[in-house]
C-alpha cells in the first residue's frame, strides 16, 4: 500500500500490509515425484559421501563431503538420482541433490537420538537446513559474541505474509523455540519484534516484545537496529559485529517443532502472489519444484512473464519452473509480461527522488554514476556504498528507470570477490 501526502513535499509512505487475526490455513501442495535440495557448497571431484543410488529417509542428513561441513536434510523418502553443480545469482555455486520420492515414507531417527541434550551441536549439526534457514555460525564467533537474538514476526519486503502467519498460527512452537535458543546459546536477551499494531499478546513468549513501524523498510534488520534497539550499524559492519543476530519467526518455530516432535521440519510456508496481486499461503515440502505450486493454483506462464523469488522491491528472478523451494524462500511472485517495468540506459536527470526516499540518506544520484562506470571502491569511499541497506526504494522511484538496486548488488558482490581474492594472496 502506498500513501502519498496531499502536498508532495515529503516522500511517499509505503506500508506493509497486516494480516487479519484469523489467518487462512495454507494450501498443502502434494509431495512431488522428485525433490531437489540445494546444498550451500560447490561440488568437487573429492566428494565421496552421498552418491546416486543411495536410499534416504525423510529428515535424514545428507552430506557430500566431510571437509565442507555443509549438508541438506532430505524432505522425502526415496533414492538419490543425481548430484550436480547448480549456479545461483552472481555465480554462487551450490550442489543440487535430486531425490526420486518413494510412496512409502520412513522417518530418520538420528535427530531424535540427540534432541534431549539441547546444545549448539544439535542445532548446527541438524537444523541449519530447517524452514526459515536459521543461522548458527554467528554463535561460534568468540571475538564478537552474540548478546541479543531478535526474532521478527513479519517479512522484510512487501506483499509477503509468511512470518505473520507463523506468528498467528504457531505461537506455541515459537515459545518452545525461544526456550531452545536460550538453552543452546546461553543468550538471555531475546527480542521479538512485530508490527506495532500486533504488540498486545506477546508478553508470555519469554522474549521482550518490541513494536516495529509498518512503513517500509522498517522491518529490515539494520533499520530495526537503529530505530528499535538504538544501535546504529556503522558502514561496512554487520549486526553480528555489534553482538545482535536476527532470526525469522519461521526459523524459531522450526526449532521449537523439531525439539517437541523429535523430527526435523521439512514443510516450508511461503506466499504465492499471482499476476493479479492475489496472495495465497502455501505449505510445500522443501525441494518441491515451483511449477508444482503454480499448477496447484492453476497459474500458467506465458512468454516473457516473470517469476520472482522474494518481494517486489528486493526479490530476484528465477528462470525455470523446476527451481526448488528452499529453506529461505518466503514468497514466489508471478508477474505478467505486460506489468514488467522496463529498465533503460537513460542518464540520471537529477530529479532527487532517490535521495529523498533513501532511508540511509545516501546521495544515490551521485553513487549510481560511479557504479555505472564500475568505480566500486570510489563509490565506497566517496558516496557511502556500504551504508546502503538494500531496500530497493531507489529503483522504485527512479524517473529514468535506472536499475540502481541491481547496480548496488553487483558492486557489493564484486567488492566481496575482490577482497576475498586479495585475502588469499
Amino acid at each position: 500500500m502506498i500513501k502519498r501526502p496531499f502536498i508532495c513535499l515529503t516522500k511517499p509512505r509505503i506500508q506493509y500490509e497486516l494480516m487479519g487475526a484469523k489467518a487462512e490455513k495454507p494450501k498443502e501442495i502434494p509431495v512431488p515425484k522428485t525433490v531437489t535440495l540445494l546444498l550451500d557448497s560447490p561440488m568437487t571431484r573429492k566428494d565421496t559421501l552421498a552418491k546416486p543410488g543411495d536410499s534416504v529417509k525423510t529428515g535424514q542428513k545428507i552430506m557430500i563431503s566431510e571437509n565442507a561441513g555443509a549438508y541438506v536434510i532430505s524432505s522425502a523418502t526415496g533414492k538419490i538420482t543425481g548430484i550436480a553443480p547448480y549456479y545461483g545469482d552472481y555465480g554462487k555455486s551450490f550442489t543440487a541433490v535430486t531425490i526420486a520420492v518413494s510412496k512409502n515414507e520412513e522417518m530418520d531417527g538420528a535427530f531424535a537420538a540427540v534432541k534431549e541434550a539441547v546444545s549448539m551441536g544439535a542445532l548446527s549439526n541438524y537444523l541449519s537446513f530447517s524452514p526459515g534457514s536459521p543461522n548458527f555460525e554467528c554463535f561460534s564467533n568468540s571475538e564478537n559474541p552474540i548478546k541479543t537474538i531478535v526474532i521478527y514476526g513479519g517479512n522484510t519486503d512487501l506483499l509477503i505474509a509468511t512470518n505473520q502467519y507463523i506468528i498467528h498460527a504457531r505461537m506455541e512452537d515459537i515459545i518452545q523455540g525461544i526456550d531452545v535458543l536460550k538453552k543452546a546459546t546461553g543468550v538471555e536477551k531475546v527480542v521479538i519484534a512485530v508490527p506495532r499494531d500486533l504488540i498486545p499478546g506477546f508478553g508470555h513468549t519469554g522474549a521482550e516484545a518490541k513494536g516495529v513501524d509498518i512503513a517500509y523498510p522498517s522491518a529490515m534488520p539494520k533499520v530495526i537496529m537503529e530505530k528499535v534497539l538504538h544501535m546504529p550499524v556503522p558502514a561496512g559492519k554487520t549486526c553480528e559485529d555489534l553482538g545482535v543476530t536476527f532470526m525469522s519467526a519461521e526459523a524459531v518455530a522450526s526449532l521449537g517443532k523439531a525439539f517437541t516432535s523429535g523430527h526435523i521440519p521439512v514443510e516450508k510456508i511461503l506466499t504465492l502472489v499471482e499476476k493479479d496481486g492475489t496472495k495465497n499461503l502455501v505449505s510445500a515440502r522443501m525441494g518441491t519444484p515451483v511449477g508444482d505450486i503454480l499448477k496447484a493454483f492453476k497459474v500458467t506462464l506465458q512468454e516473457k512473464d516473470r517469476l520472482i523469488v522474494g518481494g517486489p522491491l528486493t526479490g530476484s528472478c528465477i528462470y525455470s519452473e523446476d527451481h526448488p523451494v528452499t529453506p529461505d524462500m518466503d514468497s514466489i511472485m508471478v508477474q505478467d509480461a505486460a506489468d514488467v517495468s522496463l529498465v533503460s540506459d537513460y542518464p540520471c536527470v537529477n530529479c532527487g527522488e532517490c535521495v529523498k526516499i533513501c532511508p540511509a540518506k545516501i546521495q544515490v544520484h551521485m553513487l549510481v554514476r560511479l557504479l555505472e562506470a564500475g568505480l566500486y571502491q570510489q563509490a565506497v569511499d566517496e558516496y557511502d556504498l556500504n551504508c546502503c541497506i538494500d531496500c530497493g526504494l531507489c529503483s522504485f522511484v527512479c524517473v529514468s528507470k535506472i536499475p540502481v538496486f541491481q547496480y548496488i548488488k553487483l558492486a557489493k558482490y564484486e567488492l566481496d570477490r575482490i577482497n576475498a581474492a586479495e585475502a588469499t594472496k
